[in-house]
């Protein structure tokens, strides 16, 4: 596969071609991995996979891309749109095109549009249907139907159709048995890749998603659960939009994904979807921050996930030093999870805030200088403009003062000749 991944629209479905939701994207370095941050079709600043204003059609994507300042064009899922992205990454070998089973079965039961994404060691698949709650990846399966960008290459699967199908219940079915599936059963039958020992239950060092089923609350109960706990009276004031206490907004934010964080298992999804509902909700929850192009929300979600070491799993009661187990009345255990956590995340909060601060404080500085540098070459092209034209008139003058020079000579010696003949 080449560095810029241009897709041809003879190869790309009509159903999305014909939507006013395409990006282009450009390569970056980011943790030491490389990866893809959304571009603003014309504009070149960071586009928003919720922000339809930079966001366009496909045919001016694709002549931006073309211009090379960018690697590729991406298509952006929205709540509108019945479209989901199956993204199987890692999965796929790129010189000898040999794929691995997992992959092959989900693409075979999904059997609608197919392609290879940029890096050519993967795969999306593209369907019509409804995401069904609950986690939306495991290890190299991730789905997609909302507030994201999928790349889009044009490297068709000839094997699979060239328009998007209708897949409902294969993606039901898929969605359980390689997502939504316990641990348990993961570790006992589906293969390791790579060789590799499962890592269902760390943490995910690109996304900071942490794969815990047994958590698996549904909104409603998650909330219940967390206003029960012995510092439910912290989460109610947090979710009410109440931000006494901490020195910052940022700072409240932080605290009330740590709690969201615990109680949904590391679910970002879960997480957005739950805070968005919160009295502290912003606009600026959906702003590009990062270089990255990740937006404040998306980065506060993995930092909490991040800082959070221990998560909710009713099956083992989550007694630690940093959960500490109550009883009510009814029997029911509750959790304090912000004992230490709360600590760490205010602290940690703190630093984030002054550190995105002084980012900014920098930026602006850098800005001011460059303006003054522009202005410091402009006043210098005009110095050396004003000498040029100073020069030339020079130039232009002298032949006139040396008419006049040697015509007031001539005139001088006339008069002193008048004037002998005149005496005599």
């Amino acid at each position: 596969m080449s560095n810029r991944v241009l897709a041809d629209k003879t190869t790309i479905p009509e159903t999305i071609c014909e939507r006013e939701q395409w990006v282009c994207w450009k390569k970056t370095q980011r943790d030491g991995n490389t990866t893809k941050i959304p571009v603003t079709p014309g504009g070149g600043g960071f586009a928003s996979s919720t922000d339809p204003e930079t966001w366009a059609g496909f045919e001016i994507a694709l002549e931006y891309a073309r211009t090379g300042k960018a690697d590729g064009v991406g298509f952006v899922f929205t709540d509108d749109d019945p479209i989901v992205g199956v993204d199987l990454d890692d999965c796929r070998d790129p010189e000898t095109g040999e794929v691995d089973s997992e992959a092959q079965d989900i693409i075979e039961r999904l059997d609608s549009y197919t392609e290879i994404s940029p890096s050519g060691t993967g795969y999306h698949v593209l369907i019509e249907g409804e995401l069904p709650e609950g986690r939306n990846r495991r290890g190299h399966i991730e789905l997609y139907d909302r507030a994201r960008f999928f790349t889009v290459t044009g490297e068709h699967i000839q094997e699979t159709p060239t328009h998007i199908a209708r897949r409902q219940d294969a993606l039901v079915a898929i969605h359980r048995e390689y997502v939504q599936r316990s641990s348990s059963d993961e570790k006992s039958n589906s293969p390791n890749r790579g060789g590799s020992e499962d890592q269902s239950d760390t943490i995910d060092s690109t996304d900071a998603t942490v794969d815990n089923a047994n958590a698996d609350l549904d909104d409603e109960k998650l909330l219940e659960k967390a206003r029960r706990a012995s510092n439910g009276p912290k989460f109610e004031r947090l979710w009410g939009g109440n931000t006494g206490g901490y020195e910052s907004n940022s700072e409240a934010d932080m605290a009330l994904c740590c709690l969201l964080a615990f109680w949904s298992g590391g679910n970002q999804r879960q997480m957005d979807r739950l805070f968005r509902q919160s009295g502290l909700l912003r606009e600026k929850w959906d702003e590009v921050h990062f270089a990255d192009g990740s937006t404040y929300g998306e980065k506060t979600i993995e930092r909490a996930i991040s800082n959070t070491s221990e998560f909710y799993d009713p099956g083992r009661g989550n007694q630690s030093k940093q959960s500490q187990i109550t009883s009510e009345p009814s029997g029911e255990a509750t959790t304090d999870v912000g004992v230490v956590v709360e600590e760490s995340t205010r602290s940690q909060a703190y630093l984030t805030e002054k550190n995105r601060l002084l980012a900014e404080r920098v930026d602006e500085l850098e800005a001011t200088l460059e303006q003054k540098n522009e202005r410091v070459d402009a006043l210098e092209t005009e110095n050396q403009r004003l000498k040029d034209e100073l020069t030339s008139r020079d130039q232009e003058t002298q032949p006139v003062l040396q008419e006049d020079v040697e015509e007031s000579s001539t005139d001088s010696m006339w008069k002193r000749t008048k004037q002998r003949f005149s005496r005599r």
